[in-house]
């Protein structure tokens, strides 16, 4: 029996790359929220689920990744944005075509912009039943200084909000990367 449209239960994750590895590689966080969504929610009825990935890039100011100065033509600029596309692309890659392996409906788009901004935004745009965020764990004084996506998400996404800590076995030597 087909599952309908309106029967499946709608799951956002809002995933980003490793501030470690780099893009296509997905945060420590991201990929535990998107482990922790197959073996707790999604289980063995991959049908009932369609799962929404959202990866926001946030825009360097001038979009030269740390460069002191250079000179650039109308040509550079576009190369750079499809670079950026590119990488965002390749990070959502890795979970569609997990999805695809076992089977659960998705979806994933890439947005720009301050990712807790963006991810509320989305929420209230496609509705979600639930969105999952990972989350670093971060102490208070790590949290004034870095500030946390989740955290704001819990306070302002128009629908409930599941946060997954990573494993402390995971965490890296500065609890900051992921």
């Amino acid at each position: 029996m087909a599952t309908s449209e309106a029967s499946v239960t709608r799951i956002m994750l809002a995933v980003n790359e490793s501030t470690i590895r780099g893009y296509p590689h997905a945060s420590i966080s991201s990929r535990g929220a998107f482990e922790w969504t197959l073996q707790k929610i999604v289980r063995s009825n991959a049908a009932g689920f369609k799962l929404l990935f959202l990866h926001v890039q946030v825009p360097d100011e001038d979009g030269f990744d740390d460069m002191d100065s250079i000179y650039a033509s109308p040509e550079d600029f576009k190369n750079m944005k499809n670079r950026d596309r590119a990488r965002g692309l390749h990070l959502l890659e890795f979970f569609v075509n997990r999805c695809q392996e076992i089977g659960v409906a998705c979806e994933s788009w890439i947005k720009k912009g301050d990712p807790k901004e963006v991810i509320c935004h989305e929420v209230k745009r496609i509705q979600p039943d639930l969105l999952v965020v990972g989350s670093r764990g971060l102490g208070p004084f790590q949290r004034v200084f870095v500030g946390t996506v989740s955290e704001f998400c819990v306070k302002h996404a128009e629908c409930p909000v599941v946060t997954i800590k990573r494993r402390s076995d995971e965490t890296p030597q500065d609890p900051v990367d992921d």
